[in-house]
């Protein structure tokens, strides 16, 4: 199963649109889970059109419209992982042991908020930010993530990195 991890769209405030090379692989993912902060409700509308099945949660810049249609977490089943979905996670000190304790049972936690691109263990959960595919803030490239899933694995791992517009 192929998944596609995005987060901190920001579109239209950061971004007119999505790239190109984002829509593509979100016709290419059996999964695309979006970490918030979408900004505007025709985001969602658009990843909801085009994805195979989309998991989704609010971030702190998603006014009442987002909020009405996405959870604060999310928790699916994907390729015998128990993955979930959450925007912010704090300060990056203590960020592992602090999201074991808060999100307990779960395999593998996608979050955003930070715009940098994060692969860290602790204690059995794996968490991962995709970056942000439309503002790098201060870092080097745009980002997302792709990955496999399946019996009970994550597998192939990429952060790509968007050209500079």
């Amino acid at each position: 199963m192929r998944l596609l991890l995005v987060a901190d769209t920001h579109v239209p405030l950061r971004a007119k649109r999505l790239p190109d090379e984002l829509l593509r692989e979100v016709e290419r993912a059996d999964v695309v889970l979006h970490a918030g902060d979408w900004v505007d409700v025709a985001t969602l509308d658009l990843l909801e059109s085009r994805a195979r099945r989309l998991i989704g949660v609010f971030g702190n810049n998603d006014g009442p419209g987002l909020r009405a249609r996405l959870p604060e977490v999310a928790r699916a089943r994907l390729g015998g992982l128990r993955f979930g979905v959450v925007h912010e996670t704090g300060p990056a000190r203590g960020r592992e042991e602090r999201c074991a304790v808060r999100h307990p049972g779960l395999d593998v936690l996608v979050f955003g908020h930070s715009h940098i691109p994060w692969d860290t263990s602790a204690g059995g959960l794996r968490l991962l930010n995709p970056g942000s595919p439309t503002d790098r803030r201060r870092q080097p490239y745009r980002t997302y993530m792709t990955c496999v899933v399946g019996e009970g694995t994550l597998r192939d791992l990429v952060l790509h990195r968007l050209l500079q517009r």
